[in-house]
Parts: structure tokens; C-alpha cells; sequence
């Protein structure tokens, strides 16, 4: 049975006071039988302290936002897979939109950092999505397709259940524009479709792909009904206790 996930992807917000305080909101309003895994991904310096926060917390969890692509070493201000790992970290997302352009992160690069996080026992949440160019241009399926098979669809098979999908429209992330639930859904059955095709159908069924392009309140409980959306991965509303906890709730 897939998982479902609800993760909160902070990105470069809050500051240590806020981060707690956030954290303390959503557990303090949290029902007793939430279904959905909860991740919060906050920024490097406050990971300790979210873990702190939910220690001893059933079916929640804490991952990095990134990690370096080396082992160790002259890598200055380079977070490896290895020190996350020491802490009480599950998770790391890898190949967010922001970090491919920003960044300049080839799939070569996450390459590296999917198998340090791999070999150091962390969970991948891995991003994917195209443009709006992309999708103009009838590309989209093509270009998921590429970004998948040139990196976590190349793992071996034993390693791909550590691997989270999440498919994030580029086109609608902080944009104000939002992929309707028939769009989300389009994709992520292809998605689920290409695994299958590399896998097998008990991988396919298993891997948990989750929706990252502007989920709110108003829209998660449509997108998660779909078939095969297992959750999201939540930006903006991820920094509103109330809007995060909504969210939670519409499974």
C-alpha cells in the first residue's frame, strides 16, 4: 500500500523563533489519527531543533532541503548526506526546480547526490516537472519522462524503494497559477506508468508520487482524491500552521 505524505518544504523562510513556533502550532493542533506521514523540511540550521520539537512523534518525520553532491572534503559550506545522516533525518529532497535553475544542478549532479543520500540510508524526495514553455509545446510528458530515466529510473531495483516522486509543474509554483486536479493527475499516472515500465508493477504500486505546484487548502482535498497523487509537497502553505493542518485533513 502506498504511503500518503504531506510534506512542508520551507525553502529559505523563518527564523529560529518562527520555525518553533510553527512546528509547536501544527503538533498542538494536529488530530490524534492523522493518516498521512508528515515531513517538515526546514532550512539546514533549524534541523535540529524540528527534531527536538517531534521526538518520539508517530508517523512524523524531518528531512533536509538538499545535500551535497561529495562525501567530505575542501567542499565549503557543502552539507554531505553523511553528517544529515548522524542526525535524526529520514529524508532529503533532491532536484527541486529552484536548485536545477538557480543552481545550475545537472542530472549528473543529482546523480551524485541521490547516491549519497542512498548509501547514507536517507529517503529521496525526488522533484520532476517541466516548464510552461514545456507544456505549450506538448513536451511534458517527454521531458519528466527524461528527467526520471536519467536519474532515480536508473537506480537498481533494490535501491527504489527508498525514492519518493514528487511532480512539481514549474509553470505553477509561486506563480499564482495552479494545475487543476485532472492536469496533476495526467502526470502523475504517467509517472507511475514509466516506473512500472522499468520496474515492475509492484514497485509502480508501491512508490508513493506526490504533488508539488501551489497545493492550498482549497485545492488539496480534489488533488489528493485523484488516483495517483499520494500527497504533497507543500511550499507556501507549509509556512501557516492553519493552512498546513487544513491541508493534513483533506485526506
Amino acid at each position: 500500500m502506498r504511503k500518503k505524505i504531506v510534506a512542508g518544504n520551507w525553502k529559505m523562510n523563518l527564523n529560529k523563533n518562527d520555525s518553533e513556533d510553527l512546528v509547536n502550532n501544527i503538533l498542538n493542533h494536529l488530530d490524534d489519527n492523522f493518516s498521512p506521514q508528515i515531513i517538515f523540511a526546514p532550512p539546514y540550521l533549524f534541523l535540529n531543533n524540528v527534531i527536538e520539537l517531534c521526538k518520539n512523534k508517530n508517523n512524523i518525520f524531518v528531512s533536509s532541503q538538499d545535500c551535497s553532491a561529495y562525501t567530505d572534503g575542501a567542499f565549503t559550506g557543502e552539507v554531505s548526506a553523511k553528517m544529515i545522516s548522524s542526525y535524526d533525518i529520514s529524508h532529503v529532497i533532491i532536484g527541486h526546480s529552484e536548485r536545477r535553475k538557480n543552481f545550475n544542478e545537472t542530472n549528473d549532479i543529482l546523480n551524485h547526490k541521490i547516491n549519497q543520500a542512498i548509501n547514507n540510508h536517507l529517503n529521496v524526495i525526488f522533484c520532476c516537472g517541466e516548464t510552461l514553455s514545456d507544456r505549450n509545446n506538448g513536451l511534458y510528458f517527454d521531458v519528466i519522462s527524461d528527467q526520471l530515466l536519467s536519474t532515480v529510473l536508473s537506480l537498481d531495483k533494490s535501491k527504489f524503494s527508498n525514492i519518493i516522486i514528487a511532480y512539481e509543474p514549474i509553470w505553477a509554483i509561486g506563480t499564482g497559477v495552479t494545475a487543476t486536479a485532472d492536469q496533476a493527475q495526467e502526470v502523475h499516472a504517467h509517472i507511475r506508468r514509466i516506473i512500472k515500465d522499468k520496474y515492475g508493477d509492484a514497485i509502480s504500486n508501491k512508490t508513493s508520487i506526490i504533488y508539488g505546484g501551489s497545493c492550498k487548502p482549497a485545492n488539496a482535498k480534489e488533488i489528493f482524491s485523484q488516483d495517483d497523487i499520494d500527497g504533497g509537497l507543500i511550499g507556501g502553505a507549509s509556512l501557516n500552521y492553519k493552512d498546513f493542518i487544513s491541508i493534513i485533513k483533506a485526506f
